[in-house]
């Protein structure tokens, strides 16, 4: 549908979109928000990316100062006009969202866009301070909650406001398992359905936030960025690569294409600038483009009720 295809890059994204970043089109410059934005990383790059057309101020959040700090220091080089912050949070911890999503609200008047790019995977069994197995944990209940509250700051940019969810090609090794989430309390656990499970988590809160935002005029999306060696992910448990692999072979599903870094935050970029996005909110993207997921991924009742069992682990009802 768009122009941009597998090979694309960041930076030719944001170059062929500038004016969406520099504020011709809009006439405003946005305010971006990113999550993992550890040195090297995909949001790094991302956030790399948009410094060069210059946008009004980035705010990066991440576990660690020390190593988003290169990063501010490279998008001040870039763009020594464009404000960049760092704000802290550990997306395993709903306190640690609250007091970083309140720090936020305190401190702009509005987003313009929101990107959920932070994420761990194949990691050893754990769970969250809610109880909740960390991956679904970290990827989607953190990102739930800092969304929602967030969501007046989005509502107050008008209707250019944009939600991205890093998802992955890898929620087709798991359907979101309501009943038995934690894996038995880690018993059954398999690190890489569990990792699909929360990358479904991701897909299905797209679909919901743009069934429930439609009115308010703010767009969601999530996507497939590809895969990256570099992305920056948390390190995944060694014992669990050669898993991954037979995991695929045995749902007969093909491996997902490799990308570099530039290539792999792309449809990131795709998913916060892009106008002929528009009419495509809720979107699972891949290549930059639109893509049907599995039925398990796109159902709106699915989408509904992860929507409920995660206002329930964070104890707060978000209705729009």
């Amino acid at each position: 549908m768009t122009a941009f295809n597998f090979s694309t890059t960041g930076s030719e994204v944001v170059a062929a979109l500038a004016d969406r970043v520099t504020g011709k089109t809009f006439a405003k410059k946005p305010l971006v928000v990113i999550t993992g934005a550890s040195h090297g990383g995909l949001g790094a790059h991302t956030a790399l990316c948009l410094a060069a057309a210059n946008p009004a101020e980035i705010i990066l959040l991440g576990r660690s100062e020390e190593k988003v700090s290169p990063v501010m220091k490279e998008i001040s080089s870039i763009s020594p006009s464009t404000i960049v912050r760092f704000i802290k949070i550990d997306l395993l911890s709903c306190a640690s969202v609250r007091a970083a999503a309140a720090e936020i609200n305190a401190s702009v008047s509005k987003i313009d866009v929101l990107i959920n790019n932070a994420g761990i995977m194949g990691v050893k069994f754990s769970l969250t301070p809610e109880n909740v197995e960390s991956q679904l944990g970290a990827n989607h209940i953190g990102h739930f909650l800092l969304t929602n509250l967030l969501i007046p700051k989005l509502e107050a940019s008008g209707d250019s406001a944009r939600i991205v969810n890093v998802s992955s090609a890898m929620y087709q090794l798991s359907p979101v398992i309501f009943d038995n989430y934690n894996f038995s309390d880690g018993k059954t656990y398999n690190a890489w359905e569990a990792y699909g499970q929360s990358k479904t988590a991701n897909i299905l809160f797209a679909v919901a936030l743009a069934e429930k935002l439609e009115k308010k005029g703010i767009k969601s999306y999530s996507l497939h960025p590809g895969v990256i060696h570099t992305a920056g992910l948390s390190e995944v448990d060694q014992e669990e690569w050669p898993i991954v692999g037979a995991l695929f072979e045995s749902k007969k599903l093909e491996m997902p294409k490799e990308k570099t870094i530039g290539q792999g935050c792309a449809t990131t970029l795709a998913a916060a600038l892009d106008p002929t996005l528009d009419d495509h909110s809720g979107s699972f993207l891949n290549d930059c483009n639109p893509k049907n997921v599995l039925d398990y991924a796109s159902d709106v009742v699915n989408a509904n009720k992860l929507w409920n069992f995660s206002e329930a682990i964070v104890g707060e009802e978000f209705r729009y």
